[in-house]
């Protein structure tokens, strides 16, 4: 994992996930603005599906 991601996720989570799509974005700046801690998970899962998308099929 990009650990500079990860640093982000937990600063900013909605910039961590800004090579997304809009709805991804809008997602976790609403639970970032609902609170912290929402935020900040729903960055680390969608950083982890997108680290999961793109190890290779064994």
């Amino acid at each position: 994992m990009d650990i500079r991601r990860l640093i982000l996720a937990v600063i900013l989570p909605p910039a961590a996930v800004m090579n997304k799509e809009a709805g991804t974005i809008m997602l976790t700046g609403l639970l970032t603005l609902l609170g912290w801690v929402p935020g900040v998970v729903a960055a680390f899962v969608m950083i982890a599906q997108e680290q999961k998308q793109k190890q290779p099929q064994a």
